[in-house]
């Protein structure tokens, strides 16, 4: 292959890109050139406008020049995708795929995976990347997200430099400032920006009127302003006129209803459409409410080519496990033209209602945001019902980034003028409030990027300690870190106005409502003396005063923090002597009693050492009013509480748990207002204390301990390398170890309790209550230290992973647990990837031969149906 000429074109590059029917636009050409003489490049451009151009033209300068490129992906149904399509275009010899399910062709020139899989390879420096030319990291924008965010900003800092990256992003607001930041860490980037859709989008109101009897359809915007007609509609509805001494709306407006809005849009030629949900269980309520009122918007041709479709997708699947997935309804809904599609569905289930959506068979799917990533499912027009959604913690209001990505799906590239994102009227959201998030430009590109124990031991394992200061000091957290710090604190004082408020107004008059919820959460952990320690320990606040003795140490202690845990209540407080001690209900023979109270400095930093003299000061000034006060006798047997006497008492508690996720909100956002301020470098210092302190790594050598650490990719890899260290998963067969191994991977998310814990044996939950502690100890470390606290252990699905792992049926254990289909195969397939790694790294042989039986008893049935990769039989696809 020849190199570039003066004018920055690669010569030949006529006939590399000579495949399309369509002329290339301005970007594409600048992001070409850029390619051509050498840089790398990073592409801002919104959806469907043509960004994956620029990176099958990387992929075929490698394949002329003899070369290799990678293609990563975020997600694994958009590396199976990309898969696909490449090998159709360069032939099934010349395309591998990667992902934690599938290998496929490992060698080929061009190989689609996960960006972890990359990650991985850089560390390990595996031959696989000798004669890499590119690499194409598309999504690049999820560098922002909490958990894989990191993952991104490694493969930049560390991949060979003579790597050419193509770096493919939604459009950002400051895109220059990312590219900027790359060409520090790798020499030249180019910036190539393209604001402009390929198909015009209209932006559209949807307002039911019960006055007038019929729906409006309206413009948000007239000549690029809110549309008057518009507003004055909504103004209407919220403006109040009274009548009889009652108020009234001068006319009554409502949200359409979805077979509304459905027929709506069958009316005005707008389908096919995604139906934005922000619930996955409404998702589904909406597709069956449709397939109950007969709607029906596919002909017979079309039906039949659904169920071949259907048919073919889910051919892995035996009936019985899809008789327990629903699939009668399933099938009834799709040949009507109508699909959910959210996370709670196996893939094969998702699959088919995407490959019927992109042929336009089916004309309405009910998807939640996931849907919005990666995939390509463009439609005609977007529907979002409504701007705000959950969050687990809070409702939020929709970001002009979250937004753009969801309109994004809106308008077909070569079928459609023009696509339409309908937003539909709310009694909470203002007109307003919608034509600017409409109009708004602004996706702010933010690092979330923070060392991790594994990134430590591979930092140690590769690099001498200036060079990985030096690398870290490059990563883009440590690039921004003293900006946007005015905004968090501004949101900090709203948040903590809002808590006030909170806290005030869940007072009740009847007693104390905190301690009747530390009462009601608690009453069932222990009984007598036990109990009454446990419930003694919730009511104590920050700054009490107590009279402890441990070790040899006794006398008063500050109470720094108090926190409920599934084995009770632990309370953390600081001695005369300086020393952080930690507290359970086990440490005291009768319940403890405050002996005074002090206030504690602001701000409450307990590891600090001037935290710490200025405590202690204050608890030296305190006239305690006895050493050692005896407790109350204890009270057995179920008390009813003052509180209940309380009529507003549900009002209340809903406040008092709001207060809550307010103060887990304004933590968090101190947390990062610390980060900013904080260097990455010394961020990765104290995880290089913890890594020390427990034996991982030795004058900056790792020791045999840290060389498995260094081999662990996982959430809670620190605690996985101490539970092998500590032999707790030793000596168990395979279902057993997958019991066990699960409680690294599964977290309970549903609002609702978990159920009560299962465990085949005895000796089991002795084991979990040992990786528990083990927990335990590194939480308490992490937060002396001011670092994140790792994620503690679940053991909810140790049923479920040792059943399956025993052979028991799908279709029995998803009847027997409240569990989604689609929640079961994610979960069990993260349990067969960290198997995976322990029948490589485990110190015992017997341990690496039970992990590798585990793994392979679990990738059976549902769970290997869903792994397959559409149109790669015959080939190696390892489970």
């Amino acid at each position: 292959m020849g190199t570039p000429d003066s004018s920055g074109s690669r010569p030949g590059r006529e006939s590399l890109v000579s495949g399309y029917d369509f002329a290339l636009d301005r970007f594409q050409i600048e992001a070409l050139d850029a390619l051509d003489r050498g840089e790398s490049v990073l592409v801002a451009a919104p959806t469907g406008s043509g960004k994956t151009v620029i990176a099958e033209y990387a992929i075929a300068c490698a394949l002329a020049e003899g070369r290799r490129a990678f293609y990563t992906a975020p997600i694994k149904a958009l590396s199976n995708q990309k898969f696909s399509d490449l090998r159709l275009v360069h032939g099934p010899e010349n395309v591998g795929l990667l992902t934690g399910d599938n290998v496929v062709n490992a060698d080929a020139p061009v190989v689609v995976m996960t960006t972890e899989v990359l990650r991985n390879m850089i560390y390990a420096r595996s031959p696989a990347l000798d004669h890499l030319a590119y690499v194409v990291l598309d999504e690049v924008h999820f560098l922002q997200d909490a958990y894989r965010g990191p993952v991104w900003e490694e493969v930049i800092t560390h991949l060979d430099h003579a790597v050419q990256l193509v770096c493919l992003s939604a459009t950002v607001s400051n895109a220059d400032e990312v590219s900027e930041w790359i060409s520090t860490v790798r020499g030249t980037t180019s910036c190539v920006v393209e604001t402009k859709r390929p198909v015009r989008l209209e932006s559209l109101y949807m307002v039911g009127d019960r006055t007038m009897g019929r729906r409006h359809l309206l413009p948000v915007l007239e000549r690029a302003r809110p549309n008057p007609e518009a507003q004055r509609l909504d103004n209407e509805g919220r403006r109040m006129s009274r009548k009889g001494g009652r108020a009234h709306a001068r006319r009554k407006l409502v949200t359409p209803t979805r077979l509304e809005v459905v027929e709506m849009l069958d009316e005005e030629r707008l389908l096919p459409a995604i139906y934005f949900i922000f619930s996955r269980n409404a998702c589904d309520d909406a597709a069956a409410q449709c397939h109950r009122a007969h709607i029906v918007l596919t002909d017979a041709v079309e039906r039949r080519r659904i169920r071949e479709i259907a048919e073919a997708r889910l051919s892995g699947l035996s009936d019985h496990d899809l008789d327990v997935l629903g699939v009668e309804q399933f099938l009834a809904q799709l040949e009507n033209g109508i699909a959910a599609h959210h996370a709670g569905m196996i893939p094969p289930f998702k699959e088919t209602v995407e490959t019927c959506f992109v042929e336009g068979l089916v004309k309405v799917v009910f998807a939640t945001e996931t849907l919005a990533v990666g995939i390509n499912m463009p439609a005609r027009s977007v529907v979002i019902e409504k701007l705000t959604k959950f969050t687990g913690e809070h409702h939020t209001f929709l970001t002009a980034g979250e937004f753009t990505q969801l309109t994004g799906r809106a308008g077909r590239r070569g079928i459609d003028t023009e696509g339409h994102a309908v937003v539909l009227w709310n009694p909470f959201i203002t007109f307003d409030q919608v034509a600017t998030l409409v109009t708004s430009r602004s996706f702010h590109l933010n690092s979330a990027f923070r060392p991790t124990y594994n990134m430590a031991a591979n930092l140690v394992r590769t690099y001498s300690a200036e060079e990985a200061h030096h690398l870290l000091n490059l990563s883009f957290a440590q690039y921004q870190a003293d900006r946007d710090l005015v905004r968090i604190e501004a949101r900090i004082e709203r948040r903590s106005e809002h808590l006030r408020r909170l806290r005030e107004d869940a007072a009740s008059p009847f007693g104390d409502i905190e301690d009747f919820r530390a009462q009601r959460q608690h009453g069932a952990v222990g009984h007598g003396e036990e109990r009454d320690i446990d419930l003694a320990l919730a009511k104590l606040r920050p700054g009490d005063v107590l009279y402890v003795r441990k070790g040899t140490y006794s006398g008063p202690a500050v109470v720094l923090t108090v926190a409920a845990r599934k084995s009770g209540m632990k309370i953390t407080v600081l001695t005369r002597s300086r020393l952080e001690v930690t507290f359970t209900a086990a440490d005291f023979d009768r319940a403890p009693v405050a002996i005074g109270s002090i206030e504690l400095p602001q701000p409450f930093a307990p590891g600090r050492p001037e935290f710490q003299r200025e405590t202690l000061e204050r608890l030296a000034r305190e006239s305690l009013r006895g050493r050692d006060v005896a407790p109350q006798d204890a009270a057995h047997g179920p008390q009813t509480h003052p509180v209940e006497e309380d009529p507003d008492l549900e009002h209340r508690l809903s406040l008092s748990v709001q207060a809550d996720r307010v103060a887990r909100e304004i933590e968090g956002l101190r947390e990062r207002v610390g980060g900013r301020l904080r260097s990455v470098s010394r961020q990765f210092d104290r995880v290089l204390g913890v890594l020390e302190r427990r034996g991982y790594v030795s004058s900056w050598v790792l020791t045999e301990r840290g060389q498995i650490l260094a081999r662990l990719f996982h959430e809670c890899d620190l605690l996985v390398a101490e539970a092998l260290h500590a032999r707790l998963l030793d000596g168990l067969d395979a279902p057993h170890l997958a019991a066990l191994v699960s409680v690294f991977v599964y977290e309970h998310r549903s609002p609702e309790p978990p159920p009560e814990p299962w465990f085949p044996s005895g000796a089991m939950r002795t084991r979990f209550n040992r990786i528990s502690a083990l927990s335990q100890e590194i939480r308490v470390e992490e937060e002396r230290n001011g670092m994140t606290p790792h994620r503690a252990p679940d053991p909810t699905f140790v049923a479920i992973s040792y059943a399956w792992a025993s052979g028991e049926g799908f279709a029995e254990i998803v009847d027997a647990e409240d569990l989604s289909g689609g929640d079961f195969v994610r979960t069990t397939k993260q349990l067969i990837d960290l198997l995976r790694q322990l029948a490589l790294v485990s110190p015992e042989r017997a341990t690496r031969a039970a992990a590798a039986d585990a793994a392979d008893r679990l990738f059976r049935g549902v769970v290997a149906a869903s792994s397959m990769v559409s149109g790669v039989e015959g080939e190696e696809v390892e489970g």
